[in-house]
């Protein structure tokens, strides 16, 4: 057989065959908590859902612990395409200025506000913050009310936080906010929080009971004080990059699925912390606190300019007008 009718034959077989399936998109999520944490739950549930609401279009990659770099270097990687997405809480205030809005001291008194947040005009100028980072804010997910653990006494009024080392996320809020309240505020890395405890090189840290649990703290610490300072979501952040390599379709239906994970996660959320607060009595010292003791020592932050400045004027008020706050 000649080689022109091989070639007429080939052609017409691939004619008859149909068209080849467009390639399977693949999505890499990062998160910094570990495996079997709150975080790695809702990223489960994500993956579940998207990849049941686009079947064979896409391959949800999860990676805890920071498997694929620094959380710093990861946002950074979003707008330069060598990441498509991270779960993120503290870490995107180096981003988007407006996310310190949850810096702000008790704020929120409960989920249903942040939510009510989330939904409000406040929460669509948070998320206008991420135009031109090169990463859009497609949701956010819960996280939780952060909580104060440390290894010398029972934290019960701020003049008890006076002298303790606590470590703080790397932001001027949150350690304005301690220094505030009294205590040495040690802004630290949260991947090097269990050793510095261990160590003694700090006396303590803040954060939800949930973390506190899967990140065994609890190992190496002696008190958790219900403080309720500080609420913080996770934002689920995605690069643009990423985003502009899918079909329309796919991408509208990338975002909608995390939007509709958000009031899940909220749920899941609160009935975690009363079943996580209940375990961690028995391996440490829980305590209620003096709520408007510190609330009242916390005041003055709402007016000062390392918050305003950063969060901006606008922001405060809109957030303010959004829960009904005087």
């Amino acid at each position: 057989m000649t080689t022109s009718r091989l070639a007429l034959i080939a052609a017409a077989s691939a004619m008859l065959m149909p068209a080849a399936a467009a390639a399977e998109a693949v999505m890499q999520i990062n998160s910094s908590l570990p495996e079997g944490s709150f975080a790695h739950v809702f990223l489960q549930e994500y993956e579940q859902r998207l990849e049941a609401a686009a079947p064979g279009e896409i391959d949800v990659q999860i990676f805890m612990s920071n498997t694929l770099g620094k959380e710093e270097d990861v946002l950074q990687g979003l707008g330069f395409g060598t990441h498509q997405a991270s779960l993120s809480a503290s870490a995107v205030a180096q981003v988007n200025n407006r996310t310190s809005i949850f810096d702000l001291p008790y704020l929120f008194e409960d989920r249903a506000a942040v939510q009510t947040f989330i939904d409000s005009p406040a929460g669509e100028m948070l998320a206008d913050g991420f135009d031109g980072t090169g990463m859009v804010l497609a949701a956010m997910w819960d996280n939780g009310f952060r909580q104060i653990t440390n290894n010398v006494r029972p934290i019960v009024t701020p003049a008890d936080l006076d002298g303790l080392k606590i470590r703080t996320p790397t932001n001027r809020q949150r350690v304005e906010m301690f220094n505030t309240l009294g205590a040495n505020a040690t802004p630290l890395s949260f991947g090097e929080v269990y050793s510095a405890l261990d160590q003694g090189t700090i006396d303590g840290q803040e954060n939800p009971a949930n973390v506190v649990e899967t990140a065994k703290l609890f190992e190496v610490q002696g008190y958790m004080s219900l403080t309720n300072h500080v609420y913080l979501p996770t934002f689920f952040v995605i690069g643009e990059p990423f985003l502009n390599s899918l079909t329309p379709e796919l991408r509208e239906t990338v975002i909608s699925v995390a939007k509709e994970v958000g009031p899940w996660s909220f749920e899941w959320g609160e009935n975690s912390d009363t079943e996580t607060i209940a375990a961690l009595q028995e391996k440490l010292e829980v305590n209620e606190i003096d709520f408007a003791a510190f609330q009242s020592a916390a005041a003055p932050l709402y007016d000062s300019p390392t918050f305003v400045d950063v969060i901006g004027a606008d922001m405060i008020a809109a957030t303010k007008t959004a829960l009904g706050i005087e």
